[in-house]
C-alpha cells in the first residue's frame, strides 16, 4: 500500500512514474551505495546522504534543510536504522514542499472569480516554453475552458510559427503580429480580443533573451502595464519554464527571472529524459515559488499538474 493516499488516475501516475524513472533509478543507486554495510544512521551515513541529494541537483542550501531535519531526528529517536531512511526522507521532502504551497493541486483549473485568467510565460528558448504553452492551451480547453493563446515572443519568426502551429493543433484562436512588433502590443491585442470573445484563460507568450536583464526586466513590466489597461490586475499568473534536465543550469535560469520579474509559479520540463529530477525540490524550496506544472513525457497529454503527494510517492516507489 502507497505512504500516500492516490490522488492521480492509474494512467497519469503511470505516467508519471515511467517520466520519474531515471531520476528515481540514479537516485538509489546511490542511496544504497551511502548506506551499505550500516544498520543506523550516523554521521557517514548522513555525509554521504548529503553527497547523494547534491549529486542529485536537489541544490546545496535544499540538501543542507533536509540533513538538518534528519539529524534533528536522529537526536530525537536516539536510534534509527538505515532501513527507515526512505520513509524519513520521503516524509522530509514532501514537507519541505508543502512549505512554498507546492504541489496541492490535481487538476487544470482556474479561479472561478477571475476571468480572463491570464498567464504570461516565461523562460529562456530551448527549454520547451511553446511547447508547455501548447500543451498547457490544449489541457485548459479539455477542462471546458476557452483559451486564446498571445504570440508575444516578436523576436523570433520560429517563436510565432511554432506557437501558430500548437493553436491550430489544439484548435484555439493566437493573436500575432509580424516578428519584431512591440511585444507588448500583442499582449494588449490579445487581452481585448480575449475579452470581446468572452474566454477564460489567456496565455501569453514571451521573449527568452537574457542577454541583457534590464532590457528583458523593462520589456517584461511595460507588457505587464499594457496588459493592465484591458484587465485590471493582470497577469494573474507568471510563470517560468525551466528545462529540468539542465539541473543545476535551472536554478541560474530561475535567479536570472526572479531579478527581473515578479514570477509567481515555475514548470519544469523534460523530466522524462533525465536523472536530475530532483531539482524540482531544490528550485521549489529555494525560490519559495511553487511548481505549478511538470512535463513528464513528449505526449501531449504529458504536461501534469504538479502534486507533491504523486511525485514523492513516484520518486521512492
Amino acid at each position: 500500500m502507497s505512504f500516500f493516499k492516490r490522488i492521480f488516475s492509474s494512467e497519469k501516475k503511470e505516467t508519471l512514474d515511467k517520466g520519474l524513472e531515471q531520476t528515481k533509478t540514479s537516485f538509489f543507486s546511490k542511496l544504497t551505495k551511502a548506506v551499505a554495510g550500516k544498520s543506523k544512521v550516523d554521521d557517514e551515513v548522513l555525509d554521504n546522504l548529503e553527497e547523494v541529494l547534491v549529486s542529485s541537483d536537489v541544490g546545496v542550501n535544499t540538501t543542507l534543510k533536509i540533513i538538518e531535519r534528519i539529524e534533528e531526528r536522529v537526536s530525537r529517536d536516539k536510534y534509527l536504522g538505515t532501513e527507515e531512511l526512505n520513509q524519513i526522507l520521503r516524509e522530509e521532502i514532501a514537507a519541505l514542499l508543502s512549505e512554498t504551497k507546492s504541489g496541492e493541486e490535481t487538476e487544470f483549473t482556474i479561479p472561478a472569480n477571475k476571468k480572463p485568467y491570464v498567464i504570461m510565460v516565461v523562460g529562456v528558448n530551448g527549454v520547451g516554453k511553446t511547447t508547455t504553452i501548447g500543451k498547457l492551451a490544449y489541457q485548459f480547453k479539455k477542462a471546458g475552458y476557452k483559451v486564446v493563446l498571445g504570440a508575444a515572443d516578436t523576436f523570433r519568426a520560429a517563436a510565432i510559427d511554432q506557437l501558430q502551429i500548437w493553436a491550430d493543433r489544439v484548435g484555439v484562436p493566437i493573436v500575432k503580429q509580424q516578428m519584431g512588433s512591440d511585444p507588448a502590443s500583442v499582449a494588449f491585442d490579445t487581452l481585448q480580443s480575449a475579452v470581446a470573445q468572452n474566454a477564460d484563460v489567456v496565455i501569453i507568450d514571451t521573449a527568452g533573451r537574457l542577454h541583457n536583464k534590464i532590457g528583458l526586466m523593462n520589456e517584461l513590466s511595460k507588457v505587464k502595464k499594457v496588459m493592465q489597461k484591458v484587465v485590471e490586475d493582470t497577469p494573474n499568473d507568471v510563470l517560468l519554464v525551466l528545462d529540468g534536465s539542465t539541473g543545476q543550469n535551472a536554478f541560474e535560469q530561475a535567479k536570472q527571472f526572479t531579478a527581473a520579474t515578479e514570477v509567481s509559479c515555475l514548470a519544469v520540463t523534460k523530466l522524462d529524459g533525465t536523472a536530475k529530477g530532483g531539482v524540482v525540490i531544490g528550485i521549489s524550496d529555494q525560490f519559495q515559488i511553487p511548481v505549478k506544472y511538470i512535463g513528464v513525457g513528449e505526449g501531449i497529454e504529458d504536461l501534469q499538474v504538479f502534486n507533491k503527494h504523486e511525485f514523492v510517492d513516484s520518486f521512492f516507489k
